[in-house]
């Protein structure tokens, strides 16, 4: 789920080493508001859309306490075992997430390039998948915790969807604001979440303790024997306690290992084990609650504020996940996997806190759509785990990668390790494909969009990067370089920046400037942005500077996948003998590439056209690198691909 969130961001990198890092209770406190949020307010529709009518699945005891075994035992192998105690392992030098996991495979490859170019290809296809998720996320979450209207007052119905309608548009419309002030509380709120989710559960277990016999993992197996085909299906919704138990490991970087630990077997797993064992004894003892089981574990009394306790908290993991969602795509924008769109950093204090104008007015737009599109949680259940069960399948998929090219483990001991896992995964992804005709598609849909978005971005500035080379073949810098310094061009003062690739090529900007202006500054600097395969670059191999000629040079500036680009600061901080950088003085020359079609060439024309569109159309490269709007040149160059 949430790649980051927000009140890890409040915190700083709170993973971090060092002699400022927060104590462990701090830590374990901040991690409860970031990483359970969404796993954590499961509760609230799993068990109510298991026993949905349309699945056909009888509200009977052999049933229920069969279907909350499969529950209690997917959160014990699946999180416990597979998250929490495995794959928490496989860390990009400490950070965690899909894309950290991609990257972190693909470079234990990078000597089999078809290899690491199918990883990159499945990597991207858990991303685009996460997107999807995205989307259902806050509908399911903020709709179920509304739906408690109807078990206070049936009458309130009717009032359901606008509500929701207008806490999710509060939310989207405050994400440019930032959320360091609200994430304080997250944690605090959380606790009280869990603590009273778990009381619950415990004074209903006492009303019917024969659902206890659900820790007998037998029990899921005979139930699932029994009803093979319909315990399949059932699969599919049991799924949905799941939800989440990425962003156990998506957080790592912010909080490691030894937090997000503690706090799951501390106060999450007991207080989730707890409370779908009291939705069962309630079952047990009145099975006409079962359109809402949740909320009728409460008294009448209580309900009311239950419902405001479950707003705020599905808000909060509504928040992990949209400020999770910001941090993939700016992971992907460092990747070259999507166009480099605006990123505001909301917090002059803290890193890590971004907004991505962009990104959040897609996912308000679909969001909203899931949610009058559907109208329940319920129907939402249907939608929501193919997009889980799909990154969850992809992650251990990669993880092999790792476990066997870059940490060199034993081969069989890596097939038997991720084979146990790959096989409940598959199993509860078959599960369900099974409901694609019942709203599987819509995450699917955006998953495949955002898949075909960010393979045909990676294709297309590969090809232009391809096609730099071969233009650089033909004109090589550095003896470009000596015939124009021998013919003696007018030089003027301070210091021209030109955007390239490489070392080897020769700028269209610095090419036409010539031809235009007839000019060349005292100081010529060819500037190379690299993004590595690691979260975060040390300051001091941040910059590298060769000398090409008399008063030209070449930069290289090196930022990891998770580092905040700001080319302006970065060059401004560097300091050396043989270069500095005056920023009033310095003016920045920017190719702007018009690219045309053609076919025969590396994509089918449509992706073709399509990525000249998304490149003439969406991002402004001078505000991703945060250049000063007026110290920037653009110079307009046509490229074939």
């Amino acid at each position: 789920m949430g790649q980051s969130a927000s009140a890890a961001h409040a915190h700083g990198r709170l993973g971090d080493s060092g002699p400022h890092r927060p104590a462990l209770p701090a830590l374990a406190l901040a991690a409860l508001g970031v990483v359970y949020g969404d796993i954590g307010t499961s509760p609230l529709y799993t068990l109510a859309t298991v026993f949905d009518p349309a699945n056909g699945l009888a509200v009977n005891a052999f049933n229920i306490v069969g279907i909350v075994s499969l529950i209690f035992w997917s959160l014990m192998i699946v999180v416990s075992l597979k998250y929490v105690a495995l794959i928490l392992r496989a860390n990009n030098h400490g950070e965690g997430g899909i894309m950290a996991l991609l990257a972190l495979a693909a470079s234990s490859v990078a000597s089999r390039p078809h290899l690491r170019n199918t990883l990159l290809v499945i990597g991207v296809m858990g991303a685009a998948l996460f997107f999807g998720d995205s989307v259902i996320t806050p509908a399911i979450s903020v709709l179920s915790a509304v739906e408690g209207l109807e078990v206070a007052e049936p009458a309130l119905k009717t009032y359901v969807i606008p509500v929701t309608l207008a806490a999710l548009i509060v939310l989207f419309l405050t994400q440019k604001h930032g959320t360091g002030g609200i994430g304080a509380v997250f944690g605090p709120v959380m606790v009280l979440w869990f603590v009273v989710i778990g009381v619950a559960g415990v004074t209903n277990i006492a009303s019917a303790p024969a659902v206890l016999f659900a820790l007998d993992p037998r029990e899921g197996f005979a139930f699932c024997l029994h009803h093979r085909w319909l315990a399949f299906v059932a699969l599919g919704a049991v799924v949905l306690s799941l939800t989440g138990a990425e962003a156990l490991y998506a957080d790592m970087g912010h909080f490691g290992k030894q937090p997000i630990r503690l706090t799951w077997f501390g106060i999450v797993f007991p207080a989730l084990a707890l409370n779908y064992l009291g939705q069962g004894a309630l079952l047990l003892a009145n099975p006409g609650a079962v359109q809402n089981p949740f909320y009728r574990l409460f008294p009448q009394w209580s309900i009311v504020p239950m419902i405001v306790l479950a707003t705020v908290a599905t808000v909060i993991a509504s928040q992990a996940v949209i400020s999770g969602t910001y941090s993939m795509a700016m992971q992907a924008m460092q990747l070259s996997f999507l166009p480099r769109m605006t990123i505001v950093h909301t917090s002059e204090r803290e890193m890590g806190q971004i907004y991505v104008p962009g990104i959040n007015w897609i996912l308000l737009v679909s969001v909203v759509a899931a949610v009058v599109g559907f109208r329940s949680s319920t129907a939402l259940g249907s939608a929501y785990g193919i997009a889980v069960t799909g990154t969850m399948l992809i992650t251990t998929f990669l993880t092999f990668f790792v476990v066997r090219y870059a940490w060199h483990y034993n081969w069989v001991l890596c097939l038997l390790a991720t084979a146990f896992f790959f096989v409940i995964d598959a199993v509860f992804f078959s599960a369900n494909l099974l409901k694609i005709v019942d709203g599987g598609w819509f995450p699917l849909v955006i998953g495949g969009l955002m898949f075909t978005v960010m393979a045909t971005w990676g294709k297309g500035w590969e090809m232009m990067a391809a096609e730099a080379r071969v233009r650089a073949g033909k004109k090589p810098l550095k003896p470009y370089l000596a015939t124009l310094l021998e013919s003696n061009p007018v030089r003027v003062g301070g210091t021209a920046i030109f955007l390239t690739p490489n070392a080897n090529t020769v700028p269209h900007a610095l090419v036409n400037n010539l031809r235009h202006n007839r000019v060349l500054h005292e100081r010529v600097v060819f500037l190379s942005v690299v993004t590595k395969d690691v979260p975060w670059v040390a300051e001091s191999e941040r910059v590298k500077v060769e000398l090409l000629c008399p008063g030209c040079y070449y930069v290289v500036v090196s930022y990891g996948f998770k580092d905040e680009v700001d080319l302006p600061c970065t060059l401004a901080a560097y300091k050396s003998a043989e270069l500095t950088f005056d920023l009033d003085e310095t003016s920045w020359f920017l190719s702007r590439a018009v690219v045309v079609p053609k076919r025969g060439h590396g994509m089918a024309i449509w992706r073709e056209r399509l990525f000249a569109v998304m490149l003439h159309n969406v991002g402004n490269i001078a505000a991703f690198f945060k250049l000063p709007a007026n110290r920037v040149i653009e110079v307009g160059a046509r490229v074939e691909i």
